[in-house]
């Protein structure tokens, strides 16, 4: 943002005496000539350049943005010496600009139906004190390494306890690929399925192709939707299906084993299809590794 000053110029004897006090500062006054620009300009703005300065001195004794004491934190009010005349801008101080550096990976990762502070999850805040995690992250190391290969890896289907973390867990290795310029989408199933039928007459094909053929997907929390014809015969195999002929990792996170899934597709209101269910499950084991992540509940 910039600001522009009007130049009625006061008299000069003042303008001069203000610049000339401001000066005995040693500091303020190289600050200032550092500009090189002349004096006589350099008068007419002696006050928007005290609070410049001391905006920068703030920066130097900064130690974190919480603490900022500029008048916008994370940003300093910046001169910008153009011939005869001075504006002023709010720039991101060098803290800021890395917050901004840290979390522009983060344009990678979209969530539909998801809590935004998933785009938080990291590695380091797994909780490594249980061993069960441990053949998980071995292998999204694994994953990472591979993703670039001709034929990528593939997801996992990842089933265990309520509130065991596994939409964190993998939420974090796709922060880490987000990292790497991959992009990837984390969907909690039930609610998108609800939310496909209430906008089948506007972006239905826009949102369910957005799906199909992001590099990176995340169906979460499937088996807890209302199954149905319509959500496992006109979604669910259609996408699956595409993911599996593109060569897509496909990640999957459920309260329920594979078995108790394909029990859980085979029913719907018009009856019991035993050999649809069936052929979405193996969709999936095509498409997946099957992991199971049984530990507390970390929500309590």
């Amino acid at each position: 943002m910039k600001k522009d000053f009007d130049l009625n110029t006061p008299d000069v004897t003042d303008l001069t005496h203000s610049f000339q006090n401001a000066c005995k500062n040693k500091e303020f006054k190289d600050f200032v000539y550092g500009l090189n620009i002349k004096e006589e300009t350099l008068m007419k703005y002696t006050s928007s350049l005290e609070d410049a300065f001391l905006e920068c001195q703030n920066c130097k004794k900064c130690n974190s943005l919480s603490s900022c004491k500029n008048s916008m934190p994370g940003f300093v009010y910046t001169p910008i010496a153009k011939e005869k005349v001075i504006t002023f801008s709010y720039d991101a101080c060098p803290k800021k600009q890395q917050e901004l550096s840290d979390n522009a990976y983060k344009k990678n990762l979209d969530l539909l139906e998801m809590p935004q502070d998933i785009k938080n999850a990291s590695f380091k805040d797994i909780y490594k004190d249980d061993k069960n995690r441990v053949p998980i992250i071995k292998y999204f190391k694994e994953f990472m390494d591979n993703y670039n290969n001709e034929e990528k890896p593939k997801g996992i289907y990842l089933n265990g306890s309520f509130g065991s973390g596994k939409t964190y867990l993998i939420a974090s290795l796709f922060n880490e690929m987000a990292k790497k310029g991959v992009k990837s989408v984390l969907v909690y199933y039930p609610e998108f399925l609800r939310n496909l039928k209430a906008n089948f007459q506007s972006d239905y094909n826009e949102k369910f192709d957005y799906v199909r053929k992001v590099p990176l997907l995340l169906l979460d929390d499937i088996g807890a939707e209302n199954c149905s014809n319509w959500s496992r015969d006109e979604i669910l195999g259609p996408l699956l299906q595409y993911r599996m002929e593109n060569h897509l990792p496909t990640f999957f996170t459920s309260n329920l084993t594979l078995e108790e899934l394909e029990k859980n597709l085979s029913t719907t209101t018009s009856g019991v299809d035993n050999v649809k269910a069936r052929r979405i499950v193996e969709r999936i084991k095509q498409l997946t590794v099957p992991y199971e992540l049984v530990s507390k509940n970390r929500r309590e």
